[in-house]
């Protein structure tokens, strides 16, 4: 059995002191801000925010994601029975 676990990702504008980024959120609460990488297009952007989270959180690699009307969601199993 899997437990699947959700991450959300939006994009921030830059500032005048930020540049643009990604927020990756869990519903759990974890977060992190990953920088935007201007080599990549928004969906490469949104899936290495997701994927950077579901690395630090140590969890299986991200299984499916698609764009939401507030930004992306992905979904990653976190136990595997």
């Amino acid at each position: 059995m899997n437990i699947n676990q959700s991450i959300e990702t939006h994009y921030v504008s830059p500032t005048n002191h930020r540049g643009s980024r990604i927020i990756a959120t869990t519903p759990g609460g974890h977060k992190l801000t990953h920088n935007w990488n201007y080599a990549l297009n928004s969906d490469a952007n949104h899936y290495a925010a997701a994927e950077a989270l579901r690395a630090k959180l140590d969890w299986s690699s991200i299984k499916a994601g698609g764009s939401t009307a507030k930004g992306y969601a992905f979904v990653t199993s976190i136990l595997e029975a």
